[in-house]
């Protein structure tokens, strides 16, 4: 379910909004710049579908965005775990630790999730922006926001990603970083 849960910075336990209604969430978010859209595949996807599938089911979609966002590479990320993996959250442990501290990037943040669930923690004007995205949902984030990303504890989403450069997406960690107060994306899901 897509999700957006927004708390002041300096007190993680207060929510001041928790809502999966698609409307209010893009207002929220158009207020700190940041742009939700949901994209539909133009055929069906099976699971596991690999790259080739994958770009090819939301190609016009795509095509649009780079030509509005001036990107010009999409690649994919994935982290799926293979069937019944016990080792699975051990072995993925890395890959989400890499992202759990606050960071910003010097352009655009632009990721659309074809399958799986993953949540970007925006941290701005005062408050942490808790977005939880899943099948179907592209989120911008404009360049320089600081923002953290949580994958779960057992990780398992395909994303589509934008660049306008090759090393758009290295990340420029902050020494204070407030992530670790704020609840994982595990824990906002067992939320009710």
């Amino acid at each position: 379910m897509t999700l957006l849960q927004i708390m002041p910075e300096d007190a993680p336990g207060t929510v001041e909004l928790r809502t999966g209604d698609l409307d209010v969430i893009r207002k929220e978010l158009l207020g700190i710049g940041v742009r939700l859209e949901r994209w539909y595949a133009a055929r069906p996807l099976e699971a596991g579908a690999d790259d080739t599938a994958v770009i090819a089911a939301y190609r016009s979609h795509i095509d649009r965005m780079k030509a509005e966002g001036g990107y010009r590479l999409v690649d994919i990320a994935r982290m799926t775990p293979a069937p019944a993996d016990p080792d699975w959250p051990e072995r993925a442990r890395p890959a989400r630790e890499k992202f759990l501290e606050e960071h910003f990037h010097d352009e655009d943040e632009v990721r659309f999730f074809a399958a799986g669930t993953g949540c970007f923690y925006l941290h701005t004007a005062g408050k942490v922006y808790a977005m939880v995205c899943t099948e179907g949902d592209l989120l911008s984030v404009p360049g320089r926001t600081v923002h953290w990303f949580d994958m779960g504890e057992r990780p398992d989403f395909t994303a589509i990603r934008f660049f306008q450069e090759e090393d758009g997406w290295i990340g420029r960690f902050l020494p204070d970083s407030i992530a670790s107060r704020f609840p994982t994306l595990d824990a906002l899901l067992a939320t009710p």
